[in-house]
Protein backbone atom coordinates (compact mmCIF):
# COMPACT_ATOMS: atom_id res chain seq x y z
CA UNK A 1 0.00 0.00 0.00
CA UNK A 2 1.48 3.31 -1.05
CA UNK A 3 1.96 5.88 1.70
CA UNK A 4 0.23 8.46 -0.48
CA UNK A 5 -3.08 6.58 -0.77
CA UNK A 6 -6.17 8.66 0.14
CA UNK A 7 -6.69 6.66 3.33
CA UNK A 8 -3.13 7.15 4.49
CA UNK A 9 -3.23 10.84 3.59
CA UNK A 10 -6.07 11.16 6.12
CA UNK A 11 -3.93 9.43 8.76
CA UNK A 12 -1.00 11.73 7.99
CA UNK A 13 -3.37 14.70 8.32
CA UNK A 14 -4.32 13.58 11.83
CA UNK A 15 -0.67 13.16 12.80
CA UNK A 16 0.10 16.63 11.47
CA UNK A 17 -2.83 18.06 13.49
CA UNK A 18 -1.39 16.56 16.67
CA UNK A 19 2.02 18.03 15.88
CA UNK A 20 0.49 21.48 15.39
CA UNK A 21 -1.37 21.22 18.72
CA UNK A 22 1.90 20.37 20.45
CA UNK A 23 3.77 23.22 18.77
CA UNK A 24 1.01 25.75 19.60
CA UNK A 25 0.67 24.35 23.13
CA UNK A 26 -3.01 23.67 22.52
CA UNK A 27 -2.74 19.90 22.99
CA UNK A 28 -6.07 18.66 24.34
CA UNK A 29 -5.95 14.90 23.89
CA UNK A 30 -5.51 12.31 26.63
CA UNK A 31 -1.88 12.30 27.75
CA UNK A 32 0.25 10.76 30.48
CA UNK A 33 1.47 13.41 32.91
CA UNK A 34 5.14 13.09 33.93
CA UNK A 35 6.37 11.56 37.18
CA UNK A 36 9.82 11.54 38.73
CA UNK A 37 10.32 7.80 38.20
CA UNK A 38 8.31 6.24 35.37
CA UNK A 39 9.67 2.82 36.24
CA UNK A 40 7.93 2.94 39.62
CA UNK A 41 4.75 4.63 38.37
CA UNK A 42 1.76 3.23 40.30
CA UNK A 43 -0.84 4.45 37.81
CA UNK A 44 -2.39 1.56 35.88
CA UNK A 45 -4.41 1.33 32.66
CA UNK A 46 -6.51 -1.34 30.95
CA UNK A 47 -5.55 -1.42 27.30
CA UNK A 48 -4.74 -3.53 24.25
CA UNK A 49 -1.51 -3.59 22.28
CA UNK A 50 0.47 -5.53 19.74
CA UNK A 51 3.77 -6.84 21.08
CA UNK A 52 6.23 -6.55 18.16
CA UNK A 53 8.37 -9.33 16.81
CA UNK A 54 12.03 -9.38 17.80
CA UNK A 55 13.29 -8.13 14.44
CA UNK A 56 11.31 -4.88 14.71
CA UNK A 57 12.25 -4.42 18.37
CA UNK A 58 15.95 -4.76 17.53
CA UNK A 59 15.67 -2.23 14.71
CA UNK A 60 13.89 0.33 16.89
CA UNK A 61 16.51 -0.14 19.59
CA UNK A 62 19.55 0.19 17.33
CA UNK A 63 18.36 2.85 14.88
CA UNK A 64 16.30 5.09 17.16
CA UNK A 65 16.56 4.52 20.91
CA UNK A 66 20.31 4.03 21.23
CA UNK A 67 21.24 7.20 19.28
CA UNK A 68 18.77 9.22 21.36
CA UNK A 69 19.95 7.74 24.65
CA UNK A 70 23.48 8.92 23.84
CA UNK A 71 22.17 12.49 23.60
CA UNK A 72 19.94 12.47 26.71
CA UNK A 73 20.48 9.38 28.90
CA UNK A 74 18.31 10.72 31.74
CA UNK A 75 15.00 10.24 29.92
CA UNK A 76 13.06 7.01 30.37
CA UNK A 77 13.71 4.99 27.22
CA UNK A 78 11.59 1.89 26.83
CA UNK A 79 13.57 -1.33 27.30
CA UNK A 80 13.19 -3.92 24.51
CA UNK A 81 10.57 -6.00 26.33
CA UNK A 82 8.43 -2.90 26.97
CA UNK A 83 8.16 -1.73 23.37
CA UNK A 84 4.62 -2.14 22.06
CA UNK A 85 2.19 -0.79 19.50
CA UNK A 86 -1.05 0.67 20.83
CA UNK A 87 -4.24 -0.88 19.47
CA UNK A 88 -7.25 0.08 21.60
CA UNK A 89 -7.40 1.70 25.02
CA UNK A 90 -10.14 0.66 27.43
CA UNK A 91 -9.37 2.71 30.56
CA UNK A 92 -6.62 5.34 30.82
CA UNK A 93 -3.95 5.17 33.52
CA UNK A 94 -4.85 6.30 37.00
CA UNK A 95 -4.17 5.53 40.65
CA UNK A 96 -6.57 4.17 41.75
CA UNK A 97 -7.42 2.47 38.43
CA UNK A 98 -10.51 3.51 36.45
CA UNK A 99 -11.61 -0.13 36.36
CA UNK A 100 -12.44 -3.11 38.57
CA UNK A 101 -12.20 -6.87 37.98
CA UNK A 102 -15.70 -6.92 36.50
CA UNK A 103 -14.60 -4.40 33.85
CA UNK A 104 -11.65 -6.63 32.95
CA UNK A 105 -13.99 -9.61 32.56
CA UNK A 106 -16.36 -7.64 30.34
CA UNK A 107 -13.51 -6.32 28.19
CA UNK A 108 -12.06 -9.83 27.85
CA UNK A 109 -15.39 -11.14 26.55
CA UNK A 110 -15.55 -8.31 24.01
CA UNK A 111 -12.02 -8.96 22.73
CA UNK A 112 -12.72 -12.70 22.65
CA UNK A 113 -15.59 -12.15 20.24
CA UNK A 114 -14.19 -9.24 18.19
CA UNK A 115 -10.48 -9.85 17.52
CA UNK A 116 -10.65 -13.34 15.90
CA UNK A 117 -12.97 -12.04 13.18
CA UNK A 118 -10.50 -9.40 12.00
CA UNK A 119 -7.55 -9.61 9.64
CA UNK A 120 -3.86 -8.85 9.96
CA UNK A 121 -2.80 -5.42 8.75
CA UNK A 122 0.39 -3.61 7.81
CA UNK A 123 1.99 -0.62 9.50
CA UNK A 124 4.12 1.81 7.49
CA UNK A 125 6.40 3.63 9.94
CA UNK A 126 7.57 6.92 8.50
CA UNK A 127 8.42 9.48 11.22
CA UNK A 128 8.95 10.35 14.88
CA UNK A 129 6.38 12.48 16.68
CA UNK A 130 6.96 14.55 19.81
CA UNK A 131 4.04 14.67 22.23
CA UNK A 132 4.09 16.99 25.28
CA UNK A 133 5.82 14.41 27.49
CA UNK A 134 6.92 11.59 25.23
CA UNK A 135 8.39 10.63 21.89
CA UNK A 136 6.73 8.11 19.57
CA UNK A 137 7.40 6.28 16.34
CA UNK A 138 4.26 6.64 14.24
CA UNK A 139 3.03 5.13 11.02
CA UNK A 140 0.14 4.87 8.65
CA UNK A 141 -1.69 1.55 8.32
CA UNK A 142 -4.05 -0.48 6.23
CA UNK A 143 -7.76 0.35 6.87
CA UNK A 144 -8.18 -2.79 8.97
CA UNK A 145 -6.85 -0.95 12.03
CA UNK A 146 -9.89 1.34 11.94
CA UNK A 147 -12.17 -1.65 11.47
CA UNK A 148 -10.76 -3.33 14.58
CA UNK A 149 -10.87 -0.21 16.75
CA UNK A 150 -14.40 0.82 15.75
CA UNK A 151 -15.68 -2.73 16.22
CA UNK A 152 -14.11 -2.89 19.69
CA UNK A 153 -15.38 0.58 20.53
CA UNK A 154 -18.94 -0.34 19.64
CA UNK A 155 -18.90 -3.61 21.60
CA UNK A 156 -17.13 -2.13 24.65
CA UNK A 157 -19.86 0.51 24.90
CA UNK A 158 -22.53 -2.20 24.71
CA UNK A 159 -20.74 -4.13 27.47
CA UNK A 160 -20.61 -1.08 29.76
CA UNK A 161 -16.85 -0.47 29.59
CA UNK A 162 -16.49 2.39 27.09
CA UNK A 163 -13.07 3.74 26.23
CA UNK A 164 -12.41 6.87 28.34
CA UNK A 165 -9.54 8.22 26.25
CA UNK A 166 -9.78 11.46 24.21
CA UNK A 167 -8.60 11.13 20.59
CA UNK A 168 -7.91 13.53 17.72
CA UNK A 169 -10.58 11.65 15.72
CA UNK A 170 -13.28 9.14 16.65
CA UNK A 171 -13.24 7.50 13.22
CA UNK A 172 -9.66 7.47 11.95
CA UNK A 173 -6.57 6.15 13.75
CA UNK A 174 -2.86 5.45 13.16
CA UNK A 175 -0.04 3.37 14.60
CA UNK A 176 1.79 4.67 17.66
CA UNK A 177 4.81 3.19 19.47
CA UNK A 178 6.17 5.21 22.39
CA UNK A 179 9.97 5.19 22.59
CA UNK A 180 10.70 7.53 25.51
CA UNK A 181 9.06 9.58 28.23
CA UNK A 182 10.50 12.70 29.82
CA UNK A 183 9.61 14.95 32.75
CA UNK A 184 11.43 18.06 31.61
CA UNK A 185 11.54 19.98 28.36
CA UNK A 186 13.63 18.31 25.63
CA UNK A 187 16.97 19.96 24.99
CA UNK A 188 17.83 21.60 21.69
CA UNK A 189 20.37 18.84 21.03
CA UNK A 190 17.72 16.16 21.64
CA UNK A 191 15.20 17.87 19.34
CA UNK A 192 17.84 18.16 16.60
CA UNK A 193 18.67 14.45 16.86
CA UNK A 194 14.96 13.55 16.77
CA UNK A 195 14.54 15.55 13.58
CA UNK A 196 17.57 13.90 11.97
CA UNK A 197 16.47 10.40 12.85
CA UNK A 198 12.89 11.06 11.81
CA UNK A 199 14.00 12.09 8.32
CA UNK A 200 16.16 8.98 7.97
CA UNK A 201 13.52 6.38 8.91
CA UNK A 202 13.29 3.62 6.33
CA UNK A 203 11.47 0.64 7.82
CA UNK A 204 9.92 -2.21 5.88
CA UNK A 205 6.13 -2.56 6.24
CA UNK A 206 5.39 -4.44 9.44
CA UNK A 207 2.50 -6.92 9.79
CA UNK A 208 0.43 -6.79 12.99
CA UNK A 209 -0.80 -10.34 13.55
CA UNK A 210 -2.00 -10.35 17.17
CA UNK A 211 -3.67 -8.23 19.85
CA UNK A 212 -2.97 -8.48 23.58
CA UNK A 213 -5.26 -7.24 26.36
CA UNK A 214 -3.47 -6.31 29.57
CA UNK A 215 -3.11 -3.97 32.52
CA UNK A 216 0.13 -2.00 32.93
CA UNK A 217 1.60 1.37 33.82
CA UNK A 218 2.58 4.03 31.30
CA UNK A 219 5.92 2.43 30.43
CA UNK A 220 4.54 -1.11 30.07
CA UNK A 221 5.85 -2.26 33.45
CA UNK A 222 3.89 -3.72 36.36
CA UNK A 223 1.97 -5.50 33.62
CA UNK A 224 -0.51 -8.32 33.78
CA UNK A 225 -1.22 -9.93 30.42
CA UNK A 226 -4.81 -11.12 30.31
CA UNK A 227 -4.86 -12.82 26.90
CA UNK A 228 -3.47 -12.61 23.36
CA UNK A 229 -5.59 -13.22 20.26
CA UNK A 230 -4.36 -13.93 16.74
CA UNK A 231 -5.63 -11.94 13.75
CA UNK A 232 -6.68 -13.89 10.65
Amino acid sequence: MDISSPYQKEQIGLINQIEQQVISRSFRLSAVSPVNDFGKDTRICLTSVHIPHEQLINKIESFLIEPLRKVTPDYFFYPPDSLHMSIKNVRVINDPPHFVNEDISKATQVFESVIPRHKRFNVYFYRLLLFPNNLALVGTTDPELDNIILDLDRELKKAGVPDDKVYISSQRFFSNTTLARFNNAPTREFLKRVEELSKSISFEPYTVDSVTLLTCNAVFLDRNIIKTWELK
